[in-house]
């Protein structure tokens, strides 16, 4: 007997691992976080070094984008990359959106500075706004794709594999997001040489020190909430 198209829902739904499934919400709000993190520059104690804070999101979705080609494919990883541009393209209607709606009287009255601080935030020039996804999408695919040739036929390989495989990958993809994201955003505005050296250094620097146990620890999560929904 043919099964329904609800019930097939049903059934895929339940068949997804748990593990996929929690990782795909986390991707889906870290793309939108990292734009919002981007307007604060924080400093990377004990250098003089800044970095735009959207760095931290970013590296969630390295982490994530590499966790699932691990351990369900590099298909899915890039399909889950190319679907991120969903909620950032929605997020960025929905701020377009509540940028051209008029505030209330109380806040025009009484707040006046928190609307004024709140709409020079976030009311980005248009060469932020296309390099970001730009950047985006060039960078996560590369990092998908580094990362899964670098495993070869390997299955296994062990942490140090995996581990070495993130560092690489992520570095990479990094240097190339920061290039493509600083030239495409600021390149004519002001000389920006020393904040896209800046740039890849501390995104390069942090993805050898984090990204690698990072994407340890999100294969032994992932593994561990698959085996809590078989269980």
């Amino acid at each position: 007997m043919t099964e329904s198209p609800a019930n097939e829902t049903r059934l895929a739904a339940a068949a997804m691992p748990l593990g996929l499934f929690v990782y795909i919400l986390l991707y889906g709000g870290m793309t939108v976080l990292a734009g919002v993190l981007a307007f604060k520059q924080v400093q990377l104690w004990p250098t003089d070094l800044a970095v735009e804070s959207g760095i931290f999101a970013f590296l969630l979705l390295v982490v994530i984008s590499s966790t699932i080609a691990q351990l369900y494919g590099e298909k899915l990883a890039n399909r889950i990359v190319w679907f991120g541009f969903v909620p950032l393209l929605i997020s960025g209607l929905l701020m377009q959106l509540v940028l051209n709606l008029p505030a209330s009287p109380e806040m025009i009255g009484g707040r006046a500075e928190d609307l004024a601080a709140f709409e020079r935030v976030h009311a980005t020039i248009w060469r932020v706004w296309a390099a970001g996804p730009a950047a985006y999408i060039v960078s996560l695919l590369l990092n998908v794709w580094i990362f899964s040739r670098l495993r070869g036929n390997a299955e296994g390989g062990g942490a140090f594999s995996l581990m070495a495989r993130g560092a690489v990958a992520s570095a990479l993809s990094q240097a190339i997001d920061s290039v493509i994201f600083i030239t495409l955003a600021f390149y004519g505005q002001f000389p920006i040489t020393n904040l896209l050296i800046g740039q890849v250094i501390a995104k390069v620097t942090l993805s050898i020190v984090l990204v690698p146990f990072l994407i340890t620890g999100g294969v032994a999560l992932a593994k561990w909430l698959d085996s809590r929904k078989r269980a």
